[in-house]
């Protein structure tokens, strides 16, 4: 099985620990979400995997082998970490085409990456002449060059268009129904929702958590209904017997926390109160993510105050 494991992984930058004995999993077969607030540690992590750093102690091995004991590494891990590491005055052609000598790459493989990629029609062009999102889908066939079975991408999805989006989150889903191993850093939690079956969450440098999406958005939602009725009077009084409040919505529906559908709908049909509709609702990944994070947000604005303005 090819996996990426982090075991006891610790990494000090002199008297500051970015990294605090970190231990996980990424399996094939799966996206995995690696989240986290600005400086949790991620990108460090990702650094490490790929032997771009050393650890303090522990380790970080890739299908059981560090990363630096392949002899061709882009044959076994592709990765984007940073978009802006092209040399600005090759062609993208080039560029691929050096990457791919170095790693005993067939050169016809340069020409289906650019085509993948979308890239085709410009990979005879300069890299400085490049958007950040073309520059980003030349990082993208970089890490698939080699066909890897391990794939890492830091923030695929900076400086694409929605069309550009729409692509890699469906690279994304693609490369782990093959049964590869896809570990995506990023901090765009909507987003990360159309793609991700796990998560792993960073915060300072520690594990908060390594569980499915579904399980970790259930586990940090209350349960919540929202109602429609022709008598929200009788549906109120009804609710408040069995000790819920029914609270109105902006939109004319309303809500019930901390219940489900089928109570609610139980409850209403035993009152003879008529329901137009009803709807378990459950958070987010973002409000999930911020209600995990919140103490472990290392960098962060003081809450909105309202201003007072006073004549003179």
């Amino acid at each position: 099985m090819t996996s990426i494991d982090v075991h006891q992984l610790t990494k000090e930058y002199g008297t500051r620990r970015a990294v605090d004995d970190l231990t996980f999993s990424v399996r094939p077969g799966r996206v995995t979400g690696f989240l986290g607030p600005n400086g949790a540690g991620k990108s460090t992590t990702m650094r490490l995997v790929l032997g771009l750093d050393r650890p303090t102690s522990g380790t970080a091995t890739v299908g059981g082998r560090p990363f630096a004991a392949y002899d061709e590494p882009l044959r076994q891990v592709g990765a984007l970490l940073d978009a802006q590491a092209a040399h600005g005055s090759r062609t993208a052609r080039d560029h691929l085409r050096a990457l791919a000598v170095s790693n005993r790459i067939a050169a016809p493989r340069v020409g289906e990456v650019l085509e993948e990629t979308g890239l085709a029609a410009v990979a005879h062009k300069r890299i400085k002449t490049f958007s950040l999102g073309m520059r980003q889908r030349l990082g993208i066939a970089a890490a698939l060059l080699g066909d890897p079975a391990v794939v890492l991408l830091d923030e695929p999805s900076n400086g694409l268009d929605p069309e550009g989006i729409i692509w890699i989150r469906e690279l994304m889903r693609r490369l782990a129904r093959e049964g590869r191993t896809v570990l995506v850093s990023s901090h765009l939690m909507n987003e990360t929702a159309t793609f991700a079956d796990h998560l792993v969450v960073l915060g300072k440098g520690r594990l908060l958590t390594d569980t499915p999406m579904r399980e970790f958005i259930t586990a940090h939602s209350s349960p919540r209904v929202r109602a429609r009725t022709s008598d929200p009077a009788r549906l109120r009084a009804a609710l408040a017997r069995a000790g819920h409040e029914l609270v109105a919505g902006e939109d004319g529906a309303w809500t019930v926390e901390g219940a489900r559908a089928a109570e609610v709908g139980a409850l209403a049909a035993r009152e003879g109160v008529p329901i137009l509709g009803l709807a378990d609702e459950e958070a987010s990944l973002e409000q999930a993510y911020l209600a995990l994070t919140a103490e472990e947000t290392e960098f962060s604005a003081p809450p909105a105050t309202a201003t007072t303005h006073q004549e003179a």
